[in-house]
């Protein structure tokens, strides 16, 4: 799905990019994802951006919003499904910042690093993940 020039990806593409970049991750991982829901808006709303400290929208690309498994228990059934959500304007920002580097990698990236928060999983860890998400 690479491309060079167009209209900015939409939603839609980036989500693909996204699962496409789920399903490569190792299946030790993705046995583990469970419920866990993607999604793609244009900016994270003001609420987030507040209660994580952050002032600029285009410095926020994804967040995950659930229980990191580690912390799980049979007390947190029956809640929502962990969601990690990417949001596209920031991500395409960073795209044009980087200019050298394939918009799936940085999807990968991106959604890799939020996945890594849904294990709980060390920086080290995640980016042993991210390059496998890569491949």
């Amino acid at each position: 799905m690479t491309r060079s020039f167009g209209p900015a990806p939409s939603a839609d593409e980036i989500e693909a990019l996204a699962r496409a970049a789920l399903e490569r991750l190792p299946p030790q991982f993705a046995a583990h994802l469970g419920e866990l829901v993607l999604a793609v808006e244009e900016f994270a709303d003001p609420e987030l951006l507040e209660q994580m400290g952050i002032e600029d929208p285009f410095e926020l690309t994804g967040v995950y919003e659930g229980l990191p498994l580690h912390e799980k228990s049979i007390d947190h059934s029956g809640q929502v499904p962990d969601r990690i959500r990417l949001f596209r304007q920031p991500i395409l920002d960073e795209w044009i910042e980087r200019g050298d580097e394939a918009l799936e990698n940085l999807v990968a990236h991106v959604l890799v690093h939020e996945v890594g928060h849904h294990f709980g999983l060390s920086d080290e860890t995640m980016h042993a993940l991210e390059d496998a998400a890569e491949d």
